[in-house]
C-alpha cells in the first residue's frame, strides 16, 4: 500500500455542522480578491458525481455556467468587483466574503483556499478523504520573533490582541464549517486588524493564525497543506517553470517529508504546491497519470 492509499479507504460520511447565522449582510460588505479561488470540498464531490450521471442543471440549485470562460467572467463580476491590494486588509475581507458565500450552501463542509498557481499533488479521492476525515483544520501558525514576525504587531491592538498572542502563518488555509462560520462572524478581532494592521503588517499572514490561536487553540494542525518554497528569501516565494517539473521533484513533494495526521506520523503532508507558471502544465499532464494517480 502506498503512502496515499491509507487516506482512501476511510469513512466518508457527512461531518456534523454547526448552526448557521444570517450571512447575507457580510456578502455585500467585504472586498474580494481576484486571485483567490475557494474550493468547497463537498460541492466539488457533488459536481463530479453529476458529471458522471447526467446533463443539465440541478433542480433547486443556481444555474451553473457551462461555458468556462463566461463562468469565470461571471464570477469575477459577482465577487471580485472591489479593489484588493496585496498585503492589505482587503485580502482578508476577500477571504471572509468568499467563506460567507460558501457557507450559504449547507452541503459545504470543508473550505480550502487556493490560487491560480497551485497544482494538486494527489488525485481527488485522496485529497477529499484527507481533508474531510481530519480531526484538525490546516492553518499554519507560529510565533516568530524579529521584524517579519512580532515586529509587525501594532500596540494599538491591545488589549484585544496582546503581543504574545500574535501569530504568523501561510495565507493558504483549510477550515471546517464551524471555524469558517466563526471567522465570518468575528466581530471582535477582525475590526481590530482592519483598524490597526495597516502599513507593513500583512494581515493575510497574521489574522487567521492569531484569531485561531486566541479563540480556538488546538483546532489547527499548525501547518498548511500547500507546499511553498521560501528558501530564496524575499517577499515572494520561488516560482517554478516547465523544466523544473521533474519526476523526482514531484515524488519529493508527495512524500519527502513527515508530519502528524490524526495523531500518527505520515509522509502525506502536502496536497498542493505552488508557485507553478502556466508553461509547466504540459509536464504535469505528462507525469500525472502514472505518478500522481489521475489524468
Amino acid at each position: 500500500m502506498s503512502s496515499a492509499d491509507e487516506f482512501i479507504d476511510v469513512d466518508l460520511s457527512d461531518p456534523s455542522s454547526s448552526d448557521d447565522s444570517d450571512l447575507d449582510e457580510l456578502l455585500h460588505d467585504d472586498d474580494v480578491e481576484a486571485t483567490i479561488i475557494l474550493l468547497s470540498i463537498r460541492e466539488l464531490e457533488h459536481h463530479v458525481q453529476l458529471l458522471n450521471r447526467r446533463r443539465g442543471s440541478v433542480i433547486g440549485r443556481n444555474h451553473i455556467q457551462r461555458n468556462r470562460l463566461l463562468g469565470h467572467e461571471q464570477l469575477t463580476e459577482d465577487y471580485f468587483a472591489k479593489e484588493v491590494r496585496w498585503g492589505h486588509i482587503s485580502m482578508v475581507e476577500a477571504e471572509r466574503r468568499l467563506l460567507a458565500h460558501a457557507l450559504l450552501d449547507h452541503s459545504n463542509a470543508r473550505f480550502l483556499l487556493l490560487s491560480e498557481s497551485h497544482v494538486p499533488l494527489f488525485d481527488f479521492p485522496t485529497v477529499y478523504s484527507y481533508l474531510v476525515n481530519s480531526t484538525k483544520v490546516f492553518v499554519e501558525s507560529y510565533d516568530e520573533l524579529g521584524g517579519t514576525g512580532r515586529g509587525r504587531y501594532k500596540r494599538g491592538m491591545a488589549p484585544a490582541v496582546a503581543a504574545w498572542q500574535w501569530r504568523k502563518g501561510s495565507q493558504w488555509f483549510e477550515l471546517d464549517r464551524a471555524l469558517a462560520a466563526a471567522v465570518v462572524a468575528d466581530a471582535v478581532y477582525f475590526p481590530v486588524f482592519r483598524r490597526h494592521c495597516t502599513r507593513n503588517c500583512y494581515a493575510d499572514e497574521h489574522y487567521l493564525p492569531t484569531f485561531l490561536h486566541i479563540r480556538h487553540r488546538g483546532a489547527a494542525a499548525k501547518r498548511s497543506v500547500t507546499w511553498v518554497d521560501w528558501s530564496h528569501g524575499g517577499p515572494h516565494p520561488s516560482r517554478f517553470t516547465r523544466m523544473e517539473v521533474t519526476v523526482d521533484f514531484l515524488r519529493w513533494l508527495r512524500g519527502g517529508t513527515t508530519c502528524e495526521y490524526n495523531g500518527r506520523t505520515t509522509t502525506v503532508c502536502f496536497l498542493f504546491a505552488r508557485k507553478f507558471l502556466p508553461n509547466s502544465l504540459t509536464r504535469f499532464l505528462r507525469f500525472a497519470p502514472k505518478l500522481m494517480g489521475f489524468g
